[in-house]
């Protein structure tokens, strides 16, 4: 029986990872949720955050930084469907700093349920973004 399972992770604007994973820890609504091979099929939601993977047996646990989506686990096959992921030496930190200072703006803001859920959300992003950009291990 294999130790590995395939992963795909798909953001909005590409395909950011696919490939062989060992273990990949998700930033899940109601908690972390650690996949390894053979899992039990699944599927659940998912909130900004950092998610860690290993794609071989004893080798350094990767991370990424994700955005709001939906995991599918289904015959040792991992989809993860993300509205952003990136790698912490992919992110401009004055970009994530002026989104931080923009999303605290728009909380201060008068705003419908909807549009401070999605203040939040970019708050949130803006800080996670922040946190792992000086993190600089990712997948060669």
């Amino acid at each position: 029986m294999s130790d590995s399972f395939d992963l795909k992770i798909l953001a909005a604007d590409k395909c950011f990872y696919e490939g062989k994973a060992v273990s990949i820890i998700i930033p899940a609504m109601d908690g972390s949720l650690q996949i390894m091979a053979h899992h039990e099929n699944m599927v659940f939601a998912t909130q900004e955050g950092v998610i860690q993977l290993m794609v071989e047996d004893n080798t350094p646990w990767k991370r990424a930084v994700v955005g709001l989506g939906l995991v599918n686990v289904q015959n040792n096959l991992v989809t993860m469907l993300v509205d952003s992921a990136e790698w912490p030496e992919d992110i401009d930190r004055v970009r994530a700093e002026n989104a931080l200072e923009r999303a605290k703006e728009q909380l201060k803001q008068d705003q419908s349920i909807y549009e401070y859920n999605i203040s939040r959300a970019s708050l949130a992003r803006a800080m996670m973004r922040l946190s792992e950009s000086g993190n600089r291990n990712h997948i060669e």
